[in-house]
Formats: C-alpha cells, sequence, structure tokens
C-alpha cells in the first residue's frame, strides 16, 4: 500500500510517502513545505494546500494519515495548527483518500516503541526502517514518514492503534 503521512505545521509542514507492506517499508519521496512567518495565515494556508495536492498528483497514495491534535500551551499556535489540519484533510478528501489519524505517542511508541521518543530517536527509527544510509531532514519529514509508518503497520496488522477514520465526500 502507498501511504502518505503529513506533519502539520504553519511554517513547515513535512510529509512522507512510503510503499509498504506492513512490515517492510519503501521510501517513494519526502520533504517539506515551507512558508514564511511573515506571510498572512491565509496565504501560507494556500500554499500548504497546493503543495500537498502536488504530492498527492505526483505520488497517487492509497490512503494518508496525520498526527492528531494535541495540547498546545500556546492557544495561538494550538489554532494554527488547526488550520493546517484543516487544509491537509481538505487536500486528502479532494483526492477522494480516507484519513487515519494517530496520536504523537501512538506514533512514537509505534515507531521508536517508547511513546516519549525525541525526533532525533524517530529520525533515526525511521532510516533505519527504511534502510537508509543518511537521516531524513528536516525533522519535519521525519515525522511525516514516521505517521506514515504508523498507518501502514495499523493497518495490515490490524493493531489497536486502528485509525480514527475522517470521513470525505
Amino acid at each position: 500500500m502507498r501511504v502518505l503521512g503529513i506533519d502539520c505545521g504553519s511554517e513547515c509542514t513535512g510529509y512522507g510517502v512510503i510503499d509498504s507492506d506492513g512490515r517492510r517499508h519503501r521510501l517513494v519521496a519526502c520533504g517539506a513545505i515551507t512558508t514564511s512567518p511573515h506571510s498572512p495565515l491565509p496565504a501560507r494556508l494556500e500554499k500548504i494546500h497546493s503543495g500537498l495536492a502536488g504530492v498527492l498528483q505526483a505520488n497517487q497514495p492509497e490512503t494518508v494519515a496525520v498526527e492528531s491534535v494535541f495540547y498546545a500551551v500556546n492557544v495561538k499556535t494550538a489554532l494554527k495548527l488547526a488550520h493546517v489540519r484543516g487544509v491537509a484533510l481538505l487536500a486528502a478528501a479532494e483526492a477522494g483518500l480516507a484519513v487515519g489519524e494517530y496520536s504523537p505517542l501512538e506514533i512514537k511508541g509505534s515507531v521508536v516503541g517508547f511513546g516519549r521518543a525525541t525526533k532525533s530517536q524517530v529520525q533515526m527509527m525511521v532510516g533505519s526502517l527504511l534502510g537508509l544510509t543518511d537521516p531524513v531532514k528536516p525533522f519535519d519529514a521525519s515525522d511525516a514518514l514516521a505517521v506514515a509508518i504508523c498507518h501502514a503497520v495499523a493497518q495490515v496488522t490490524g493493531s489497536k492503534l486502528a485509525p480514527k477514520r475522517t470521513a470525505h465526500g
């Protein structure tokens, strides 16, 4: 199965596309869509949306996975993140794809085996699981790949990490 994982951020949204049978994973594409913090939020959201639409078009995933909303100390940051997640969900819905949502704890637990893993630990395990010699950069891209790997494993194993489905259409 081909999975697009998305790590939402208003200044840097990571994406990672993998092919996976749930046990073996192969990197297809990854990167980040960056925006200027000085640009108005609507302009940043449009750039993220068009970037994700391009990734979806170029890579033709069968499913999409995103990190679920988590508690943020700063309300403004949480609201910006929610806007970006909405744009990501919209791009997936426009492509006719179902979306799996996972908590940061579920993602890190699935990929690293420890729900409180650091970004560096996630980056290292993502590289190892994908058989890469160099670490995936930036962290937003390795985090997105971790989301994709978590989703692939959950889909194939039917584990209790089964995603919360977001309806589309």
